[in-house]
């Protein structure tokens, strides 16, 4: 911002008139100069936003560091995300605010921080928060000395005192007061915490070993978490722990429990039905304020539409409904129009927040929709979703103003219909909340997964052709020319060393994309992944991937590995099942190590905390077995040959590894990755079974229900 820009900025958020905001811009060039934010070359949304601020915003980075140092001023770090709520809330109240800015601009360095760009420190910052207050979430506020030991932490604060805690104009001039006056204690006290978070941070002693038994406990605990009136684990604020449902559903296989099942079934019924759910365009949003799914924290991000998609195509795969096939394509169809780039490639986010309002976009009052629709039109939409004259929702502030969220009522399936494309119409016409258009590897690796767990499963070309496109642009763009990925790519630029969820969950979802299309290239390409992955994150001395490479900045002398679940999986329970899975492809018994290595990591008994460790159950429910290698061999143009590939990937068998071996080719790709598809050639003529169960092999068979027989499935 120019020096009049800078100083227009400033009278106009104290109220000075217009005349007298013309009149001083015209004699900025007589004013002293004043330090401008600088955010404003930064590639992040979430940075860009306070790109305006009269906080005098640094980005993390060496030069914030030594400027804290020369003139010894403490540090104000605040991590947040582009369509975080109370993030916008905190800058409207107090980072736009002079006062608040003055206090700030005075004694601290600002920096800001994407927890989305840089989960590294987001981590790190979350568990001193953690330490320190029992609590995290987002905005997150830490102050550290000028040597970056943090001796305060708190999330959301208030411009003023309320909610039972002091805001910022009574705390900054306390915390000030404190550094000046007893300094001595402040050092002592933010080297105290620096231990204790090192010490928290040390990877625990795992002893984990492959064990069915354990399978069966963690589904009787979770059992013990379940909402067994409403769904879902837990109380308000309820999260979808899309990271644990298809657990559930391998459990139910492998024991026969119908409660693992029915936990599963109940909880995707009530969320798809609810308010977490766009019931007009489709989506799912963060979470659920309430127990009962009814009002969402609004904002949607891409990584629970890439789960949730895999966990409703699972359940459809498992039981057959056509209510979990249409959902799953539901939210495929919202991420297609509203979160692709013109590239192929997927955006992270959108906002909670339109016309400064959270939730606006999405309210409806029931005169809205009658006016719409139509007395008769109303009266039929009105049998299937809940809108009352009143209102179901009071509105942010808890007034009666007449607002409706949508959701079913919950014995109606029936597809979406006429009214609500209407809706969606007219929905279309008001301001859309802001969209987070930066595309980060990992994210983008579970959305590749989902298009190609779906597109396999439905035989919808459309769907696998979307997660081509999109690995596609990240294997071209977040790459560099030594064959390592970045994490971020934005207005023509990659950035940012990846960390371990970028490898993992990429390579996850080239797994998938082969098994969908059958383009050997993508296992090549997970197989460069994995090697470039172990070199740089593997832990030589204790196994497991850290979180960071080698050759990486270390907010910690403590190098942390990702083991527990959170809103998206552990990496390294992602990496067991990437591993386990190329060990069964390529024979490469180092692969198969790696994952033994990764399984000590965690603890003994999952199942004290299932909820924590989801997909790393799904892998050992892979690792315990039985599981199975099929290669079907044939011509890949010739209908017998679809039509055996399409009876295992609309099937719900999730212990297994699928290869193609054509015909067309004497020496083909997929030969030289798995050599043990060499002679396994097509037996008269016709598309070919072969099937192995723990690397024990059937006969080769020209039959469908033969096959699938062997895979313990009926036809």
């Amino acid at each position: 911002m120019n020096l009049g820009g800078r100083y227009l900025s400033i009278m106009r958020r104290l109220g000075f008139p217009v005349l007298f905001l013309l009149f001083l811009a015209a004699a900025a060039a007589n004013l002293p100069a004043l330090p401008e934010n600088s955010l404003q070359r930064q590639k992040s949304p979430y940075l860009l936003q306070h790109a305006d601020n009269l906080v005098l915003w640094r980005p993390w980075g060496e030069e914030a560091f030594r400027e804290a140092k020369a003139k010894d001023k403490l540090i104000f770090l605040s991590i947040g995300y582009s369509t975080c709520h109370w993030c916008h809330v905190m800058e409207e109240e107090s980072f736009q605010d002079a006062r608040v800015a003055a206090l700030l601009n005075e004694s601290f360095v600002s920096i800001l921080v994407d927890r989305e760009e840089r989960p590294d420190l987001d981590d790190h910052y979350m568990a001193v928060s953690q330490l320190m207050t029992g609590a995290g979430g987002w905005p997150l506020t830490i102050v550290m000395t000028p040597d970056k030991e943090p001796f305060f932490a708190a999330t959301y604060i208030p411009k003023d005192n309320a909610y039972g805690r002091l805001g910022m104009l009574e705390l900054l001039p306390r915390i000030t007061a404190l550094w000046q006056d007893r300094r001595a204690d402040v050092l002592s006290s933010a080297q105290e915490i620096s231990r204790e978070v090192g010490k928290a941070l040390v990877p625990q002693a795992g002893g984990g070993t492959l064990d069915a038994a354990s399978i069966q406990r963690s589904a009787a605990g979770l059992g013990r978490l379940f909402d067994s009136a409403n769904g879902g684990f837990g109380s308000a604020p309820k999260f979808p722990m899309a990271a644990t449902l298809p657990f559930l559903l391998r459990s139910w296989r492998r024991n026969g429990e119908e409660a693992s099942l029915r936990m599963m079934e109940q909880t995707l019924t009530a969320m798809r039905n609810g308010g977490i759910f766009d019931q007009i365009g489709f989506g799912f949003h963060r979470y659920a304020t309430d127990a009962n799914w009814l009002v969402p924290h609004f904002e949607k991000m891409l990584y629970d539409q890439a789960l949730l998609a895999i966990a409703y195509t699972e359940a459809w795969q498992a039981t057959g409904k056509d209510f979990y096939r249409r959902t799953a394509g539901e939210i495929l169809t919202y991420v297609m129009r509203d979160l692709t780039s013109p590239e192929g490639a997927f955006y992270s986010a959108e906002d909670a927040d339109s016309d400064g309002e959270e939730g606006r976009f999405y309210f409806w009052t029931s005169a809205e929709l009658r006016s719409l629709l139509g007395e008769e039109e109303f009266a039929g939409f009105s049998r299937r979703f809940s809108v009352r004259d009143g209102g179901n929702f009071g509105g942010p502030d808890g007034s009666d103003n007449g607002f409706n969220i949508l959701h079913r009522h919950p014995a109606d399936t029936s597809p979406a219909g006429s009214a609500e494309q209407k809706i969606l119409a007219a929905r279309g016409r008001r301001t859309r909340p802001p969209r987070d258009d930066k595309i980060l590897a990992d994210w983008n690796g579970l959305m590749i997964a989902a298009f190609a767990r779906a597109g396999g499963a439905f035989d919808e070309p459309a769907f696998t052709a979307a997660a081509a496109r999109a690995a596609r642009f990240v294997i071209q763009r977040l790459s560099t020319r030594d064959g390592r990925l970045v994490h971020r790519y934005r207005d023509g630029e990659a950035d940012i060393k990846a960390f371990a969820d970028d490898y993992a969950f990429l390579a996850w979802g080239l797994l998938e994309l082969y098994e969908a299309s059958f383009e050997a290239r993508y296992l090549m390409q997970a197989i460069g992944l994995v090697e470039s992955f172990v070199t740089n994150y593997w832990d030589r001395s204790a196994g497991g991937f850290f979180q960071t490479a080698d050759d990486a900045e270390q907010v910690s002398p403590i190098r942390s590995k990702s083991l527990t679940d959170g809103a998206v999986p552990s990496a390294n329970a992602v990496a067991l099942m990437v591993l386990a899975k190329l060990g069964r492809i390529t024979g490469n018994v180092e692969f198969e190590k790696k994952a033994e290595a990764i399984v000590r990591l965690f603890p003994a008994d999952v199942a004290t905390h299932p909820i924590l460790y989801g997909f790393y159950l799904s892998a050992m429910d892979f690792l315990i077995g039985p599981s199975f290698e099929v290669v079907i061999a044939g011509d890949p143009r010739s209908q017998d040959t679809r039509a055996m590939a399409q009876a295992i990937r609309r099937r719900f068998v999730p212990n297994k590894v699928l290869l193609f071996r054509p015909s067309t080719s004497s020496n083909p790709d997929i030969v030289r990755i798995a050599p043990f598809t060499s002679p396994q050639l097509p037996v008269n003529g016709k598309a070919t079974a072969y099937v192995c169960r723990n690397f024990a092999c059937e006969l080769p068979t020209n039959d469908i229900a033969t096959m699938l027989a062997q895979l313990g499935l009926d036809i």
